[in-house]
């Protein structure tokens, strides 16, 4: 998926195969004891078909990042981002709370291209989805909070997710007004219909 991501882009320029660069970012992960999460497009391929993605995300500690050579700038207090073999790797940082609950309650293990990795899980991935959305829609970045929304629909689909529980958990990350208008989104998108 990433490989196709990157082949495929036409504002970037063709890449060779990722899939080595990929297999040895996990292999320098687990070299270095780093305890991580993976999140994001790659991990929703866990639970989900057809998502695409051009990079690989990390719930990791910031202390752990000194143990890596990647290099990696911090964005702002809650993310940072690196590069490892030609792979784009967003790291979402333990200093956050949400990102911190997370990586300790939602987590599993699951199998990836022959070896096991630490991947969220479905609950933690639509809380991560939905945490983001209230700043993808104040940014106007819309096109995100479109593809979001998406995987939030997707996850949902052929899992009994309770909604009301991932909100409660969601309650001391974000305000009042944010948790009504994400609770409004998850009871259109219970109740949407179509061709009926």
């Amino acid at each position: 998926i990433v490989q196709n991501a990157h082949a495929f882009d036409p504002r970037a320029p063709m890449t060779t195969d990722l899939r080595p660069a990929v297999d040895g970012l996990f292999d320098e992960l687990e070299a270095k004891g780093v305890d991580y999460v993976l999140v994001g497009g790659v991990a929703l391929l866990s639970y989900i078909e057809g998502r695409n993605t051009q990079d690989i995300d990390l719930i990791v500690s910031a202390g752990d990042l000194a143990k890596l050579p990647w290099d990696a700038k911090a964005q702002d207090a809650d993310f940072a981002r690196a590069t490892y073999r030609g792979v784009r790797v967003d790291l979402l940082l333990r200093s956050n709370a949400l990102f911190d609950e997370v990586a300790r309650t939602a987590r599993t293990t699951v199998p990836f291209q022959g070896r096991p990795v630490v991947t969220a899980t479905r609950e933690g991935l639509l809380l991560l989805k939905l945490y983001a959305l209230p700043s993808l829609y104040r940014t106007a970045n819309l096109a995100r909070a479109a593809l979001y929304e998406t995987d939030v629909l997707m996850l949902h689909q052929g899992a009994t997710v309770d909604d009301g529980a991932l909100l409660e958990r969601l309650r001391p990350h974000l305000p009042g007004h944010d948790i009504t208008e994400l609770r409004r989104i998850l009871d259109e998108q219970r109740t949407r219909t179509r061709f009926t």
